[in-house]
């Protein structure tokens, strides 16, 4: 995060090592019961106005095997960043409409938007008062919203979702849609990131990295991710040291550029097919266009020439473009304590949740920055 935030201090806690084995139990007692979602509880989004994002939406539904009846088209510019009154308009509005024409309310669970739909609604507001969000977080809220719930725009939204490891994800106990992005520098990361997800396998390493001896909540929540997978599968590194050149990876967790030691942006990981990588920065899916190979992190935010897309920081789509098949990102500072947190994906992901349930059971919010990338139906089997 960048040097503004503030970050409670941490330490491991009689009860915090109780709650630890209560979710080890929960996680293993409920893997087994979990079902597998299916291909017509999908939603995809595509923009007409962008050949990008018709071309991975086409490409998705065919090899996922999508029904055609559940492909919406709508029509805004391809730009990252648009107004709210453009989303309600041109995105939330015609999505609300089709799954309504479509009887289709209840029976979607996931949406998954494409390439060339954008990405950060911009708004006023500072800190936990902005109107500022992804359009992926605040198109989750169009379940309730269009049984007419009023949500306030301002500031994050609670995610009911959030730690639910042991229940099923269904309408109407979550009153949300799980949204996910099909996105990348190029049109070969995007079709990567679809065929690696039908070849995720249960197997490969869980990399975990801590910052150091930071004393923060973040380190704490590594180290819990760490318990909560199996001993055997783990690599945890709690040194000033930066893992890289690690292969046969299928997770990974850091501080990503937040870690003053970090300054390569590539790992040089063997990512495995099904791999998902998440990390506590502020911005790390703040733009999809590809920064020069002369680019690296580490560099000044007062210096215009260390910056890309306005940030010093790790990009989330490094990871696609490096072999990973999923990943979290934040197109705008969400302070540490609404980042993705791994002691809830990770487990959940390695449990037999699919992508999409993972990474929302450990966003603690909605109507906010988070984006998560990649097939939402992608599980480890």
């Amino acid at each position: 995060m960048p040097k503004r935030l503030s970050l409670s201090s941490s330490r491991c806690s009689s009860r915090q090592v109780s709650l630890v084995f209560c979710l080890i139990f929960t996680f293993l007692s409920s893997a087994a019961a979990l079902p597998a979602q299916t291909t017509d509880q999908v939603l995809v989004v595509l923009n007409k106005r962008s050949v990008t994002s018709r071309e991975i939406g086409d490409y998705y539904v065919r090899k996922r095997g999508i029904p055609l009846a559940n492909v919406c088209s709508i029509e805004t510019e391809p730009q990252e960043t648009i107004t709210r009154q453009v989303y309600n308009a041109q995105i939330e509005t015609p999505v609300g409409a089709f799954l309504k024409a479509h009887s289709m309310q209840e029976k979607i669970l996931y949406i998954v938007l494409t390439s060339g739909v954008p990405l950060r609604i911009k708004g006023p507001g500072d800190a936990f008062t902005t109107e500022t969000a992804s359009v992926d977080s605040e198109l989750t809220l169009l379940y309730p919203r269009k049984k007419g719930v009023v949500i306030p725009v301002i500031g994050p939204v609670p995610n009911p979702f959030f730690r639910q490891s042991d229940t099923p994800f269904r309408h109407p106990t979550f009153p949300l849609y799980l949204v996910t992005r099909l996105d990348g520098y190029n049109m070969t990361d995007m079709k990567a990131l679809v065929d690696r997800a039908l070849q995720a396998k249960n197997t490969g390493a869980f990399v975990i990295d801590l910052k150091g001896q930071d004393t923060t909540e973040g380190n704490q929540w590594l180290r819990t991710a760490a318990l909560l997978l199996p001993k055997e599968r783990v690599i945890l590194d709690e040194t000033a040291t930066v893992l890289s050149n690690i292969k046969g990876v299928i997770g990974y967790a850091s501080w990503g550029s937040n870690d003053t030691a970090r300054k390569q942006r590539q790992l040089h990981f063997g990512w495995l097919p099904g791999a998902i990588a998440t990390e506590f920065v502020s911005t790390n899916a703040r733009t999809f266009r590809q920064p020069p190979s002369s680019w690296q992190l580490g560099g000044s935010w007062s210096d215009p020439k260390d910056l890309w897309a306005g940030s010093p920081q790790s990009m989330t789509a490094d990871y696609i473009h490096e072999g990973a098949s999923g990943a979290s990102g934040n197109v705008d500072e969400p302070y540490l304590n609404l980042c993705s947190r791994p002691d809830f994906v990770l487990p959940a992901y390695k449990s037999g949740r699919n992508l999409a349930e993972s990474f929302y059971l450990g966003i603690p919010a909605l109507s906010w920055m988070n984006v998560v990338i990649g097939d939402p139906l992608m599980r480890l089997k």
